[in-house]
């Protein structure tokens, strides 16, 4: 009983979180200032310590500061430099789930999908032996008409033995989620730019002389399985890594 309401609490002030964020980056508060906390708890129906939890949360993340005696404002640099990738806390880490530009989502076109043997360095990544397979899959990501991303991913046939293009098309971690009843929600990542390649200039449409920014790791399961290795190659003007550092 105590597990289920600290549950319910929790999705609460996440439910504030999400709402408060897709309304700041829509510009529905013009003046950079969020209504107080006693407006914000009658708004939403909740008490005003989910309204607080939610609004701290916020502002250790850099999204909104506190001004005493003047109120909650939106953090400018956070709205210059939104990244496209907006991940929240406990959510699935997925492209289809996580990644916006101005409120759209990503659309998927599906270049290769081919069952393959491991590469050696597949089998340590993922724990995988010689005698195991692999899903390799290639997707291209865009917006509208506008192509963003190149994803390949590796995925061991072991753990979603059932995977078909169709779900390819939308989102492989919700997938995972309603199959295995687990959730994609850690990875080590490491994020780096190098030379675009004859692919990546004419899929992302970068020209000879531009570079490709890359995401590549490991995801893992929430009972700390690796399930993917992941190669994102991005068009260099949609790569934003924004950080907050307390000055203690």
């Amino acid at each position: 009983m105590i597990e289920s309401r600290e549950k319910m609490a929790e999705l609460v002030y996440k439910n504030i979180i999400s709402d408060l964020k897709e309304k700041i980056f829509a510009g529905k508060f013009t003046d950079m200032k969020l209504p107080d906390e006693r407006s914000l708890a009658e708004q939403y129906n909740v008490s005003r310590s989910s309204v607080k939890r939610a609004l701290n949360k916020m502002s250790n993340e850099g999204i909104i500061f506190k001004k005493r005696g003047s109120g909650t404002f939106i953090n400018p640099l956070y709205l210059k430099n939104e990244s496209i990738f907006n991940y929240e806390e406990g959510s699935n880490l997925g492209i289809s789930d996580n990644f916006r530009l101005k409120g759209k989502k990503p659309q998927t076109k599906i270049l290769d999908f081919q069952v393959i043997k491991p590469t050696s360095e597949l089998q340590r990544d993922l724990f995988l032996s010689p005698e195991d397979f692999v899903y390799k899959i290639i997707r291209l990501r865009l917006f509208e008409d506008e192509p963003f991303m190149i994803e390949t991913g590796y995925i061991p046939i072991k753990i979603l033995p059932k995977l078909s293009r169709t779900q390819l098309e939308s989102s492989i971690f919700s997938y995972i989620q309603s199959e295995l009843n687990q959730t994609a929600s850690k990875s080590f990542m490491s994020i780096y730019a190098e030379p675009s390649t004859s692919e990546d200039q004419n899929l992302l449409k970068l020209k000879e002389n531009e570079p490709v920014s890359v995401m590549e790791g490991i995801f893992f399961l929430d009972n700390g399985t690796p399930f993917e290795f992941s190669q994102m190659r991005l068009h260099f003007k949609y790569l934003k890594f924004n950080t907050f550092i307390n000055l203690d």
